[in-house]
């Protein structure tokens, strides 16, 4: 539930540099437009912007637990602890005092309690900082599946870190470089967990903390995902996960503002609004407050995509909602919202790098926006529902499962080998061969595949399963969720995703595949679950992605805005066009629409959201 910047140095008093960090957390206010405070010593400045969603007239940060007048520890947190009440009750019985109920400071007092143990502790989305001044002792730590973003550059004597690389980046020691391998993570659609697209900005690791003393930094690992032998039955499984997503819903929606669901009409959103819906009733709350998102025209003239999209989302969200009872708004969008140049600019702002998915960015970050504007500050999300549960056609497609490299690289690398990848198919042919996009990705699979743990005496299909369901939980989702986290924050909107739980993700990791794929439906274990919950269509309704425009207006749109930076031979990104690329794509007759222009449009959006990052951001690209 915030913003956070802060600056080490354990060499130079950094009293006179408030400022310096003052403007670092200036570039977050967006996180947090609730507040802001900062803390100041001898070795360590802390700067934090404050989203309320907790003790929303107390719990101000950084927070400071004194002892005989002097600090003694101070910690900032973004996100929210979904077991602070828990915690609270257990230190408070070990003599702990509090002075509101703000996670934070419970947070700070589990530290003081168990020191960097006290990770393992904590459950739900976080991010957070601790300076332990006794020890002059920075500790940096993220959730454990990386919900919550955090980013770091040591400097030799300390180290600088923030929210959002943009933080770092407004430090005067800071430089926009990126160098081969920054391009290769733009490209390569398989990030290195840690790995930064800037040069010398890293991130801190899902599960991970680091810490930094006089000495040099180290990593601490407080959480992997166990492989244990699962021994339930199916209606046992099926019942275990239905308590224990409802478990997470009731912990996510622990707040002081108002709380709304994401609501598309698929399984995953609307098993947590009907689970949302069931526990706001039981303390006499509600009704849930749910959204959607939708194109002006797009159900009436929607054409069904084989693999992405089978049907537009409207007619179930609304069937959802009706049998919920809730409350339910639809975002409508209109082409000309989706092709406002500032609305992309601020989609590339908010992610802080150029992204191919264009309208899918923009509409995203315009829905957030609208329910800000509404009065929500949290929303339930159905984000790494697919991880966990296995609903990517391309996890069990023996096409792109059984390949030697990621599934979804597989399946993008099916639509432009050549390439290496959607969105890359403009880039010059021979810095492609140069940077080796395609190598890039296999070896960090190769590397990922090292990792996974197994249980013994697992079968091959079994033990490819768990694979996987690894690499989608720890290579795929974490891009995800820092998407949906910089667009959800950046109207200052917490986004809460559920299936992230720890327990639930354990537990699922753990059951064999085939328990949740029975006769072949997609993630048959989640709708055996919450069977009961939801009307018929929407519980058999078959995954549709998140919408994507199919108006031909857009399709020229992008084509033009295209055409007109690639006819600049003074464009930043002028360089890095393929001649022979660009002339085909710009003489394909007609533009690129309907339910297949995505795939079409990927490079073209990429490129012309590189200008604008390259240029806006002063990038010095060292090839």
């Amino acid at each position: 539930m915030s913003g956070m910047a802060g600056w080490v140095d354990f060499e130079r008093d950094l009293g006179r540099e408030v400022d310096t960090v003052h403007c670092m957390a200036a570039t977050l206010a967006h996180r947090g437009p609730d507040g802001s405070g900062e803390w100041c010593g001898e070795h360590a400045v802390l700067a934090h912007r404050r989203l309320a969603v907790l003790d929303t007239e107390h719990g101000g940060q950084p927070v400071v637990f004194t002892a005989e007048g002097e600090p003694v520890a101070v910690l900032m947190l973004d996100g929210t602890i979904t077991n602070d009440v828990e915690l609270h009750g257990e230190l408070a019985a070990k003599g702990h005092r509090f002075t509101g109920w703000c996670d934070a400071e419970v947070a700070l007092h589990a530290y003081l309690e168990w020191g960097t143990e006290f990770l393992s502790r904590l459950e739900g989305l976080f991010a957070v900082a601790v300076w332990d001044v006794r020890r002059q002792e920075l500790v940096l730590a993220r959730d454990r599946l990386g919900v919550k973003p955090l980013c770091y550059h040591l400097t030799g004597t300390g180290v600088l870190f923030g929210s959002e690389p943009k933080a770092l980046l407004a430090h005067p020691s800071v430089e926009p470089v990126v160098d081969a391998d920054g391009l290769r993570e733009l490209f390569a659609h398989s990030r290195k967990p840690g790995t930064g697209v800037f040069r010398g900005l890293q991130e801190v690791l899902p599960g991970h903390a680091l810490v930094v003393r006089r000495a040099g930094s180290s990593r601490l690992r407080y959480w992997a995902l166990p492989a244990r032998p699962h021994t339930d039955d199916l209606p046992e499984t099926a019942a275990t996960v239905r308590r224990l997503l409802a478990e997470s819903v009731a912990a996510h929606l622990r707040a002081d503002v108002p709380v709304g669901a994401m609501l598309s009409g698929g399984i995953d959103s609307s098993a947590l609004a009907a689970l949302a819906q069931r526990t706001l009733r039981q303390y006499s709350a509600g009704p849930l407050r749910s959204y959607s998102v939708n194109f002006v025209g797009y159900t009436e003239s929607f054409t069904p995509h084989p693999t992405m999209r089978a049907t537009p989302d409207a007619p179930y969200a609304e069937l959802a909602a009706r049998h919920l009872a809730t409350e339910h708004r639809e975002i409508l969008l209109d082409t000309t919202s989706l092709i406002d140049p500032e609305v992309h600019a601020a989609a590339l702002r908010s992610q802080d790098a150029p992204s191919p998915l264009g309208d899918m960015d923009a509409s995203l970050l315009l829905f957030f926006g609208a329910l800000r504007a509404s009065g929500v500050t949290a929303v339930l999300s159905g984000e790494t529902a697919d991880e966990v549960f296995d609903g990517y056609f391309w996890a069990y497609d023996p096409e792109h499962s059984n390949s030697r490299t990621f599934p979804w690289v597989s399946f993008e690398r099916g639509h432009d080998a050549a390439a290496g990848g959607l969105g890359c198919s403009l880039v010059d042919l021979g810095l492609r061969k140069e940077l080796d996009f395609m190598d890039y990705a296999d070896q960090h699979y190769r590397d990922a595949l090292t990792e996974v743990p197994h249980v013994a005496g697992e079968g091959p299909q079994e033990r490819r399963a768990r694979e996987i369901t690894y690499l989608a939980l720890t290579r795929w989702a974490p891009t995800h969720l820092d998407r949906a986290d910089r667009m959800s924050m950046a109207h200052g909107v917490q986004l809460r995703p559920p299936y992230c739980d720890r327990a639930l993700v354990e537990y699922v990791y753990n059951v064999p595949a085939a328990m949740k794929r029975v006769d072949g439906q997609e993630k048959s274990l989640l709708r055996s679950a919450v069977g009961d919950l939801l009307p018929e269509p929407v519980l058999t309704r078959r995954k549709s992605a998140y919408p994507t425009t199919q108006d031909a207006a857009y399709g020229e749109f992008v084509r033009s805005r295209f055409a007109e930076l690639a006819g600049d031979p003074r464009s930043a990104v002028s360089p890095l066009l393929d001649a022979e690329a660009t002339r085909a794509v710009l003489s394909a007759k007609g533009a690129p629409s309907g339910a297949f222009a995505w795939v079409e449009r990927a490079s073209m959006e990429m490129m012309s959201r590189l200008e604008t990052w390259l240029t806006e951001y002063r990038v010095d690209l060292r090839l």
